[in-house]
């Protein structure tokens, strides 16, 4: 009996490792999403409204990849990619689509968002114009009652010059082509930096998303911009100039899971998440 127990066990535990073995890696797959610190607000909103509907795979966002300069940025965030240490990369500049083809990765565009003047709840103003934009970080404009508010100091908060925002206002506002930003003002090194500058810091200014404004639970208010608000048909007509598209890049076909995912993403219900988080979904 002893060597007819022995061959049972021997063949359950090879059948154990067989079926370990020929299980599909996707089915214990984490899908991990990183990137672009600015996106990852909305790509946490999305992931959540998934995992509230399937459970598994777990889904992990990242705390944003960024380079040393502005050709570095996506670089980064592809070279991840491309070694499989995510799966989904988050990028919220232009691409060249034919570029990823050459490196078997497939650009999907999920939405489009405003960029925005944005203020702590504590400033009683709703509308800036470019001329008062430019005199504020330029140092000309020190307090609110210039605009119309308290005389309160404004505590500026900014970007670095390569990170995407400013590079959008730059491109679109005028006088931020060639402005030199006061000494005074803050440096926010990431997206999330500045999301909880301006929720904390009374009397504060910067350049955000809408997707942090509507996050914030009210703490954060968009400004019009020269008496154009960033509303989705603004920004789908060109009206309200600052924006850009956040798009997911992955490596090849996608896994069944990963697949999954994005199919949400792109659906009615994906659409949902973006509209209440203060993004313009694509379709």
């Amino acid at each position: 009996m002893l060597p007819s127990l022995c061959l049972k066990g021997l063949q359950i535990t090879s059948t154990l490792l067989l079926t370990l073995m020929i299980t599909p890696a996707w089915a214990q797959e984490k899908i991990v999403l990183d990137g672009s610190s600015g996106m990852l607000p909305l790509a946490r909103a999305l992931a959540t409204a998934y995992q509230q509907q399937s459970s598994s795979p777990q889904i992990e966002t990242g705390k944003g990849l960024e380079g040393k300069g502005a050709n570095m940025f996506a670089g980064a965030r592809l070279r991840a990619l491309a070694e499989g240490k995510i799966q989904i990369a988050l990028l919220t500049q232009d691409t060249n689509p034919e570029e990823m083809r050459k490196q078997n990765m497939k650009v999907i565009e999920v939405a489009k968002g405003a960029i925005v003047f944005a203020v702590n709840a504590s400033v009683p103003i709703s509308n800036i114009n470019e001329t008062q934009i430019c005199d504020i970080y330029s140092g000309r404009t020190l307090s609110w009652q210039a605009l119309g508010g308290p005389d309160s100091p404004i505590a500026m908060h900014t970007r670095r010059p390569v990170d995407v925002e400013p590079s959008v206002i730059r491109d679109k506002v005028a006088c931020f082509k060639e402005l030199q930003e006061v000494g005074t003002v803050r440096v926010m090194a990431r997206g999330g930096d500045m999301a909880k500058g301006l929720r904390e810091t009374p009397h504060a200014i910067g350049f955000t998303s809408m997707t942090v404004v509507e996050q914030s639970a009210g703490k954060v208010k968009a400004l019009s911009l020269n008496g154009v608000a960033a509303t989705a048909e603004n920004v789908k007509s060109g009206r309200y100039v600052l924006s850009r598209n956040f798009v997911f890049v992955i490596k090849g076909e996608p896994t069944p899971e990963v697949k999954k995912f994005l199919d949400f993403v792109l659906s009615p219900a994906g659409d949902r998440v973006i509209v209440a988080n203060g993004a313009i979904p694509l379709r």
